[in-house]
């Protein structure tokens, strides 16, 4: 079993405070309706929304997955810091699990979203660097989606 782990900056020019509360602390809502062909839903399978929680996702009809169930492991709306891993779901071919930590920072009138991923690999299961870009790409696209949706609707999650 082997861990690859990549990193991601995103610079916004949305505030901490709203881009946490849109896509991490409403993001079951929020996600569906800015990217529905990623995800169709998202609902808590057991737990109140903090570390502990199950979640199962549905994806979309432009997804080559089914779903997905992810545990979160830290929700600190101070620090603005998520962690959660995938650990079930047919996008798991070769990988025990995917720990994801995001955090959001304040940066000059916006903010940058750093996030770290950690892929678990099975095996000699090897990952791409091809795979790694695109999941990066995927990533990005998702969140200047909600960054989209924020700026067409200046007072929501204010």
């Amino acid at each position: 079993m082997g861990v690859i782990k990549y990193e991601q900056e995103i610079p916004s020019d949305i505030a901490p405070e709203r881009l946490f509360k849109a896509f991490v602390l409403d993001g079951d809502n929020l996600l569906p309706k800015v990217a529905p062909a990623a995800f169709k839903s998202i609902q808590v399978v057991e737990g109140d929304g903090k570390a502990g929680t199950v979640k199962l996702i549905h994806f979309g009809e432009g997804s080559s997955y089914k779903t997905a169930q992810h545990v979160i492991h830290e929700l600190d709306e101070v620090n603005k810091v998520f962690k959660y891993s995938v650990v079930e779901g047919d996008a798991l071919v070769g990988i025990e699990k995917v720990t994801t930590t995001v955090k959001i920072e304040a940066h000059g009138s916006g903010s940058i979203v750093k996030s770290t991923s950690e892929y678990h690999t099975t095996g000699d299961h090897e990952i791409t660097e091809e795979k790694i870009k695109e999941g990066k790409e995927k990533s990005k696209g998702l969140f200047k989606s909600v960054e989209a949706f924020l700026h067409a609707h200046p007072h929501h999650y204010c």
